[in-house]
């Protein structure tokens, strides 16, 4: 591993501790501190980088082997969770429990940790191919997600009238829940701002990467606090199989796929694998909160995987050697 990367790992590390600490030393009120840092990253900060970020998509260099490589198989993952999870629901489950599952197993690190790996071990060419997958990462995952959950809590509080017209309410509800939401909509409104094809006004424009930064420093930090208030007890059995799921099941199935479906090689191929393969990413935790489901598990399954990617990062760049 980069000495880049394994300094980005230590500072994340750091910036968690420093949550914890401050959570655990009494100056935040734990439960109070999680609950405002959470609504202000869902409802400010994330919009903002969403919305930017997507505006400023190029999709004439988008290259579409790459991102169908990537996004086929984490989608799959995603539905196979779910749905496996869904199935097995106990009657006192949360609503929630599978997306925000099925959110933790495919949702990676990819900017933190994503993009100073791929900078560092493939110049200026990875990174692009990085940041081309980087740019529809919350588009396409968080949009899926946040149907799914909508939808289940829908039908998780049918309302009164013969089938069809509970059917018809449901889809409506969910539909709505999902387009007037603070991670959807901002998503649209960038999408519509790109195919217009205006320029962000500058003012906008450093407004916007203002508020975007602190997405990630907030998460963070978002992400200790909750482990003071929630601790690892009793979540890191299910936080460690999430993080495994993660770590290995999710860059093996993009391998098999990248490689012997859609037949990338080379730096392409390595890029998408190792996207793949990033530990769980902080916008897991802040799906968990938004839903107030499992905020606990997915807190520890950041950061197992965080420190168990110090291990596995190396095992798949040595893999990629030999099938790249």
């Amino acid at each position: 591993m980069s000495a880049v990367v394994f300094v980005k790992l230590l500072a994340i590390f750091a910036v968690v501790a420093i949550g914890w600490g401050a959570a655990r030393s009494g100056k935040l009120g734990a439960d109070e501190a999680s609950r405002v840092l959470s609504a202000a990253a869902f409802y400010v900060f994330v919009p903002a980088l969403l919305f930017r970020t997507t505006a400023r998509i190029d999709f004439q260099r988008l290259d579409v082997r790459v991102v169908v490589a990537f996004f086929v198989p984490t989608l799959v993952l995603v539905v196979v969770v779910y749905t496996a999870l869904r199935s097995r629901a106990h009657a006192g489950a949360a609503a929630a429990e599978p997306s925000v599952r099925a959110i933790t197993v495919a949702f990676g690190n990819a900017v933190q940790i994503g993009i100073p790996l791929a900078a560092a071990l493939f110049g200026e060419a990875g990174l692009a191919l990085h940041l081309t997958v980087v740019g529809l990462h919350s588009l396409t995952l968080l949009t899926v997600l946040t149907a799914l959950v909508e939808l289940d809590l829908a039908r998780a509080e049918p309302p009164a009238g013969g089938r069809g017209t509970r059917l018809l309410r449901t889809l409506a509800t969910t539909v709505r829940n999902t387009v007037i939401h603070p991670v959807v909509l901002p998503v649209l409104a960038g999408l519509v701002w790109n195919v217009s094809g205006l320029a962000l006004p500058a003012l906008a424009d450093e407004i916007l990467a203002t508020l975007g930064q602190a997405v990630v420093p907030v998460c963070l930090v978002l992400i200790g606090v909750s482990l003071a208030h929630y601790g690892v007890r009793g979540a890191l059995r299910a936080a460690t199989l999430l993080a495994a799921i993660k770590l290995a099941v999710h860059p093996l199935a993009v391998l098999a796929f990248a490689r012997l479906v859609v037949g990338l090689t080379g730096v392409p191929l390595a890029i998408v694998v190792l996207l793949a393969a990033l530990p769980v990413g902080s916008n897991a935790l802040i799906f968990a909160q938004r839903y107030a489901t499992l905020p606990g598990e997915t807190s520890t399954a950041i950061v197992v995987s965080t420190l168990a990617f110090v291990v596995t990062a190396p095992l798949w760049l040595a893999i990629l050697h030999v099938t790249g």
